[in-house]
């Protein structure tokens, strides 16, 4: 009887597997493959050959590929990709902020397994939370609860304020492999601080890591239902000011999540492909902060009862809005709103820089019967439907009300819908683009459209808000006395320093204007606003020469400081995964008022193929004057 083999060394072939992988960019020298893939490995035996046809040897593998995109661009963009763009502003003024995802650069996959290894799941039981890391779903929820530090010591702290001091302003950060290095080398301690964007782009660097495929998606006009029956309570003044929300329901400026593509054998047939995962620590799921996975078909037809926290991400999409007037301790309804939540569902596109629109994915056509339709399934799926008193009974699109109005998140209401009793509209409108540093000039339009005189008093008021949705104290008021004969339009025209507004600005840069008016002979109230995001000139990025791997490159980088004063405390940081090993920060100090400069940086490029350096400004006056260059390096002269 021949003698058994015995096994001496087995060789992973880890550089042609890798290559073959596409995951040589990680390593050359450890085995890293993809599932359901072919990948060969060589054996070698100590004591004899092996002889075919009289030797066995049998392996036991396990290969579906619940996360498969068939589409070979899709793969390229979402798994392969390492930067891309976090899109921010308002739904009329839509940013690309760039980011360097950088899933591929040094120690990224050991951070990436341990983090996973610091999960509460794997403290609690490592040999099941083991067992299930082979199913997405599972996988997915793990990583959006280690991404806050809400529950554990995962990777970031998050803070909605103005006092970041004892941290990084979230403004400030460009890419992700800086602050997973950072959770790495401080033993695990949470870093400071993340807000919505820097919590998605942190999650698509993780995820993309560990092979599935991952987009950022931004929300604008967001909303945060915190009671669950897919209403948004906001309340007003008597001079337009958004006040504290008793019930801390909020619209967030924007928000920003992620897309993971998994298929859901948990759920019935059609309901895999692109599911909503929010690592931002709002509310607890199953006792933990994450949220998700969530189907984004179950989100547009309303299918609220499926797993995960389908119900909260429907809310941010496509709950309505109630607009309350507080006067004298007490509440008055104004409108509500049935479309102005979820617009402008934004992505990067395919391998371009482009934006692509999906909000048709998450919702049918806002006042379309169909969105209606969906949202009163919706409302039955949850219960509520019939024990909203006053809600309940007011669902179709534009209800007739004697005040009704766009919407208080409108960032542009294009006009005021007369009521049938004022015949009165009044629309705000900007005239030069909102720069920071300069000041906001803009009009006030009121047009009568019925054949009597009007005389309206119109109370004006200007606030700064978080993107969060979060309101900060008024700054800027003024009251306009207008008379309107039979179809007349007027103007009554704005300005509000920057001198005035600097003071009390947001990080976010966000102002919003209202104005509140009643007609002298009719008590009911007209309100609208317009929220506007201040804008900062880029930074310029110029290559100088060819990239090619393993050859100096120079680098120029051109900013500015925009102000008409003098700023403080300047660093410059540049990045870009292939291009520098690690961030790198320029100490600036001083910039004059209006002031131009330029560095020139050099960098030896390491990858090659399509690459982007990010770049980021920040002073004692302004955290996030940024800009990006897309930079191609040849493997070779």
């Amino acid at each position: 009887m021949a003698q058994g083999l015995e096994l001496s060394v087995i060789d992973f072939r880890s550089s042609w597997n890798n290559m073959r992988h596409h995951t040589e960019e990680i390593s050359s020298d450890r085995l890293l493959v993809r599932r359901g893939q072919a990948f060969n490995i060589t054996l070698y035996f100590s004591n004899r050959g092996f002889q075919l046809g009289l030797d066995n040897i049998i392996f036991v593998v396990e290969t579906e590929d619940t996360v498969y995109l068939d589409s070979e661009p899709q793969r390229q963009e979402y798994v392969m990709n390492d930067y891309g763009f976090v899109y921010q502003g308002n739904k009329n003024w839509i940013r690309p902020c760039p980011w360097n995802y950088g899933q591929f650069e040094e120690n990224i996959i050991d951070i990436c397994l341990e983090l996973l290894d610091k999960s509460l799941n794997f403290q609690s039981d490592p040999a099941m939370d083991c067992a299930l890391r082979g199913s997405p779903v599972y996988i997915s929820r793990v990583v959006c609860a280690m991404i806050n530090s809400n529950d554990d010591n995962g990777v970031l702290n998050g803070r909605w304020s103005e006092n970041y001091s004892d941290g990084i302003n979230p403004a400030e950060w460009t890419g992700s492999v800086a602050i997973l290095r950072q959770w790495h080398a401080t033993g695990c301690q949470p870093v400071r601080y993340g807000q919505c964007w820097v919590f998605a782009a942190i999650m698509c660097t993780v995820m993309r890591c560990l092979g599935i495929p991952t987009r950022v998606v931004t929300n604008f006009d967001s909303g945060h239902d915190t009671d669950g029956n897919l209403i948004i309570d906001e309340y007003y003044d008597n001079t337009g000011r958004i006040l504290k929300n008793k019930k801390k329901d909020t619209v967030w400026n924007f928000h920003v999540w992620n897309e993971c593509w998994m298929a859901r054998n948990d759920l019935l047939p059609g309901y895999g492909g692109w599911q909503v995962l929010d690592a931002t620590p709002q509310e607890t799921s199953n006792g933990f902060y994450c949220c998700g996975p969530a189907s984004v078909r179950a989100i547009k037809e309303g299918e609220v009862d499926l797993n995960y926290d389908t119900a909260f991400v429907f809310s941010m999409v496509n709950a309505d809005c109630v607009s309350w007037l507080v006067r004298g301790g007490k509440e008055q309804r104004l409108h509500r709103d049935t479309n102005s939540v979820g617009n402008f569902i934004s992505t990067k596109s395919i391998q371009s820089d482009e934006r692509d629109d999906i909000t048709e994915k998450y919702k049918y056509e806002e006042g379309s019967p169909q969105e209606r339709k969906v949202f009163l399934k919706a409302l039955q799926k949850l219960k509520i439907g019939s024990s909203q008193g006053p809600y309940g009974a007011d669902l179709s699109p534009s209800s007739p009300m004697h005040l009704s109005h766009y919407g208080p998140r409108s960032s542009d209401s294009p006009s005021l819908r007369p009521s049938d009793v004022i015949q009165v509209s009044l629309k705000l409108q900007l005239l030069d683009p909102p720069n920071m540093g300069q000041n906001i000039k803009f009009v006030l339009l009121a047009l009568n459209m019925s054949p009597q005189f009007k005389d309206l008093k119109v109370n004006l008021s200007a606030q700064s808000l978080m993107h969060d949705g979060s309101p900060l104290p008024p700054f800027w008021q003024d009251t306009a006395f207008i008379t309107l004969s039979p179809e007349e339009a007027k103007t009554h025209p704005c300005q509000i320093p920057y001198s005035q507004y600097s003071q009390y600005l947001s990080t976010d840069k966000l102002i919003r204007i209202s104005a509140l008016g009643e007609e002298k002979s009719y008590p009911k109230k007209i309100l609208v606003d317009k929220i506007i995001t201040l804008a900062y000139p880029a930074i310029m990025i110029n290559v100088l020469g060819v990239a090619v791997v393993n050859q100096p490159l120079s680098v120029q980088v051109i900013f500015s400081n925009p102000l008409s004063e003098q700023v403080a405390d300047c660093v410059l940081t540049v990045e870009g995964s292939g291009l520098f090993k690690k961030q790198q920060k320029v100490i600036i100090g001083v910039l004059r008022p209006q002031h131009r400069a330029s560095i020139t940086l050099k960098t030896v490029p390491f990858k090659s193929g399509q690459r982007q350096i990010q770049a980021n400004l920040r002073s004692n006056k302004f955290k996030d004057i940024k800009g990006y260059r897309n930079v191609y390096v040849d493997l070779r002269l």
